[in-house]
């Protein structure tokens, strides 16, 4: 096992869980190299006997900030709608789509926000640690696109249609007691506790039969990668075109200026 993929620390602890943090402090923002580099060691870990569960974690302030809006600047290096054209697959949610085939759970520790794509990455594991300072919005109308990551599939699977119509329409935010009322989560703790609560669940988990645990996990998700893929294939052909709109200049201007977007529907 590597212990180093990119930017995603990997350390094997006690009793077969395998812990994966992502390195890019304080706000861990994503883009095509880290998710590819989270689906390379996800894939390497799905043949490594020593490793029944994983926990995903970040170091920092934020599990996933997001693609980084944050400065005007930063939609060069930072904006991951990188596909060329409406007709090809965004390249980072193909590699999206090898991290839900994945074989092993994956529990998720999820402190400060996990924003966009951020809150995609999230919802891609089995189980979500939270705490009282998580945060997660699908903020994507704010930005002048719609949601990608297959939220548009994951997230009205964990807490239903119109809980997720409403975070999408909304662009609104939850904190980690109101994602535990939903079901978008599964524990919450203090944020002191939320990764060592994380490797608790995970070490629950990996003291079962690796066989059964396997076998459960392709029951429990029948056909999520192609479920997956068929989101991602329509939320990146819509996303290309919106970003191509006065509106999402607006809405990224309006997102790293902390206020409401000046919309005008073009």
């Amino acid at each position: 096992m590597k212990e180093q993929y990119g930017d995603i620390k990997v350390t094997q602890l006690p009793r077969f869980v395998v812990q994966c943090e992502i390195d890019r402090p304080p706000n861990n923002f994503f883009d095509l190299a880290l998710i590819r580099d989270m689906a390379d060691c996800f894939d390497e870990l799905d043949e490594d006997s020593n490793c029944r569960a994983i926990v995903l974690c970040s170091n920092g302030k934020h599990f996933c900030a997001g693609a980084n809006f944050s400065t005007p600047d930063s939609k060069a290096e930072g904006d991951v709608l990188v596909a060329e054209s409406a007709d090809q697959r965004n390249p980072i949610y193909q590699e999206a789509v090898r991290l839900f085939g994945n074989k092993k759970p994956v529990i998720a520790a999820v402190q400060g926000a996990a924003v966009g794509g951020g809150l995609g990455v999230a919802m891609m594991a089995d189980f979500r640690v939270v705490c009282e300072n998580t945060r997660l919005t699908a903020n994507f109308v704010k930005l002048g696109f719609t949601p990608g990551f297959g939220l548009t599939h994951t997230l009205p699977r964990a807490i239903g249609v119109q809980k997720s119509h409403l975070l999408f329409y909304s662009g609104r935010r939850i904190n980690g007691e109101t994602a535990m009322e939903w079901g978008a989560a599964d524990l919450l703790c203090s944020a002191a506790d939320v990764r060592e609560k994380a490797i608790a669940l995970a070490t629950e988990i990996a003291e079962n039969a690796p066989l059964a645990l396997l076998s459960l996990r392709e029951q429990l998700r029948p056909g999520i990668q192609e479920a997956v893929q068929a989101a991602t294939d329509i939320e990146g052909r819509e996303q290309f075109w919106l970003t191509q709109t006065e509106d999402h200049f607006e809405g990224v201007k309006a997102v790293s200026e902390r206020r409401v977007g000046d919309f005008q529907g073009k």
